[in-house]
């Protein structure tokens, strides 16, 4: 039986959305975390433009293949094993897609995975990082303080990550926060440029 997940089919229309935007003039998109393999059978047949590269840990490899051959498009790719713990493989990409995977990963992986994805993505690649997310030490809702409450008791090292901290770390990886879209359910899209790095004198 294939993996659902509720909330992708819900978000995955306003998501949608700003995607067809911040890729129209983009040619091969990677997919951090696919999860089930919902979004990536969604969104690669209406991006028919781009290359679409889902993956994820190999337990999940399985699930998103179920998706990826249902949906047939010529333009999605099979799923990649990929931990950010490990080696990634050997992939080129203009643009890099990411939805709830932050806020389930320990401070460190999240900035391995803002490393990675800086040495991969060319300048003016766009980062696209979709969840929930604190500011300033804020929560946007009850929910989220809820949510954030319950990872933390289930992985310490895991819960909701804060705008404000993740912007220095963007930084020092040359990625530049263009955007801050609200979306549904007390949800952000937020999407970041790599910037070309001037050689030194």
């Amino acid at each position: 039986m294939r993996p659902f997940s509720a909330a992708c089919e819900r978000n995955r229309v306003p998501i949608l959305e700003i995607l067809a935007r911040l890729f129209a003039d983009r040619k091969a998109v990677l997919e951090i975390g696919s999860g089930t393999g919902q979004h990536a059978a969604y969104f690669a047949p209406a991006l028919p433009n781009l290359v679409w590269q889902p993956s994820d840990v190999a337990v999940h490899l399985a699930g998103i293949r179920m998706w990826t051959d249902e949906a047939g498009a010529p333009n999605l790719r099979a799923p990649s094993a990929l931990d950010v713990d490990d080696p990634w493989p050997e992939l080129e990409a203009d643009a890099v897609f990411s939805a709830n995977t932050c806020h389930i990963m320990s401070w460190p992986q999240v900035e391995t995975m803002f490393e990675a994805i800086a040495r991969l993505l060319p300048p003016g690649g766009v980062f696209a990082l979709y969840g929930p997310f604190k500011y300033g030490g804020r929560y946007t809702s009850e929910s989220n303080e809820r949510f954030d409450a319950m990872l933390r008791t289930d992985d310490p090292k895991s819960g909701l990550r804060d705008l404000h901290e993740l912007l220095p770390l963007a930084a020092r990886c040359a990625l530049a926060l263009e955007e801050d879209n609200a979306m549904p359910a007390n949800n952000r899209l937020l999407v970041f440029r790599r910037q070309d790095i001037p050689r030194s004198a």
